[in-house]
């Protein structure tokens, strides 16, 4: 019996848990790897910050999926991997070994050293952590109406979660005072359209979310820019660019670039054929693309396609990633930015566009094929 090891519980391998659920693999046993019991689906989390969801709501419970797909669940952390030998380990020195592997581990966040150690800074990833310590943050800033919080990153992420506490802090407190900060580094909402861009501006100024366009570094009160101007926080999310899982480098496997997992058409090692990668972790070296959930999420049915494939033999699938990506950013009450190539619109539909979407992606794998 050959063994699939699927290491992570991203998006490309919650489809895979799924598929599974709906029709067993003969002859294949099949293990899955992650650290936490539950997935938390990053897109609603803006949408439970500012108070739209229960944080039940933005999660796929991994156990009862592993079970409806007869896959075997082990709670760890990969840690490192031999690809010669195929094995992976893990946090707590447990080694798995596998015949075929699908790396579905996301990725790290790129943060300055000096940033990183700093009492009030609450990385977004991993997300479990980042939800864990929101909740004494958010306590926090409710209690001491002075106290501020800095977003740091000027990307999608960056611009929804400013927007969702500012709107949160603004309903719970009353208070009209800006209390939060938006530093968006050299460029605000890169590779979106200069009409998403007014919008977001837009959407900023009326949730009182100040703006500074500049690289900043982590200083004495908080943070400041790198030409020394002050950005006063007493809490500071960070959302900044993805980095590489550090035991990549020594995994053996041939790597893009950008240091993650370079992988071709159908998602599979460029150096080791029984090796498939997804989501941050792996990088389309014949098509590059944004890190993105979105493409997580379209890779999830070729990746499982050639999983099975693999298995059997078989040459994998050829897979494009869409050049233009739908973008639906939740500007903090029930309202969404449509980012669509040159496409911007705005108002309340969006924000039901985009809730009607999440839900019905989470409805799959809240309730586990046959239950």
């Amino acid at each position: 019996m050959k063994r699939l090891v699927l290491a992570g519980a991203g998006h490309a391998h919650l489809h895979v848990l799924r598929a599974l659920g709906e029709g067993r693999w003969r002859g294949v046993e099949v293990v899955l790897i992650s650290p936490h019991p539950r997935q938390i689906y990053s897109g609603m989390v803006p949408g439970w910050i500012a108070g739209h969801y229960r944080i039940e709501e933005c999660v796929a419970p991994i156990p009862p999926l592993a079970r409806a797909a007869g896959v075997r669940y082990v709670q760890g952390a990969v840690v490192g991997m031999d690809a010669d030998q195929r094995r992976v380990r893990l946090a707590d020195g447990r080694v798995v070994a596998y015949d075929l592997l699908s790396l579905d581990t996301g990725a790290g966040l790129a943060l300055e050293a000096a940033l990183a150690t700093h009492p009030g800074v609450l990385p977004v990833r991993p997300l479990e952590s980042f939800v864990a310590r929101w909740r004494d943050a958010h306590a926090a800033l409710v209690r001491d109406p002075g106290s501020r919080v800095a977003v740091c990153g000027g990307g999608a992420a960056g611009v929804e979660l400013a927007l969702a506490v500012a709107y949160r802090l603004r309903v719970e407190t009353g208070s009209e005072a800006p209390r939060v900060v938006l530093a968006s580094g050299d460029t605000l909402l890169p590779g979106h359209a200069p009409g998403v861009v007014r919008r977001v501006r837009t959407a900023l100024a009326q949730q009182g979310v100040e703006l500074v366009e500049a690289r900043v570094r982590a200083g004495r009160d908080g943070l400041e820019t790198l030409a020394g101007g002050p950005v006063r926080a007493q809490w500071i999310v960070a959302a900044t660019g993805v980095r590489p899982p550090t035991w990549l480098a020594g995994a053996g496997l041939a790597l893009a670039p950008d240091g993650f997992v370079a992988v071709g058409p159908g998602q599979r090692s460029a150096s080791h054929p029984q090796v498939f990668a997804a989501g941050d972790v792996a990088t389309r070296v014949d098509a590059p693309r944004p890190k993105s959930g979105v493409h997580a999420v379209r890779a999830g049915p070729v990746l499982t396609a050639n999983l099975q494939r693999a298995l059997a033999g078989r040459d994998p699938l050829p897979y494009r990633p869409q050049r233009r990506s739908l973008y639906l950013l939740a500007t903090g009450p029930k309202e969404a930015i449509v980012s669509w190539g040159g496409l911007a619109a705005s108002g309340a539909l969006a924000w039901r566009w985009k809730d009607w979407i999440d839900r019905r992606f989470m409805r799959q794998y809240q309730k586990p094929a046959g239950d």
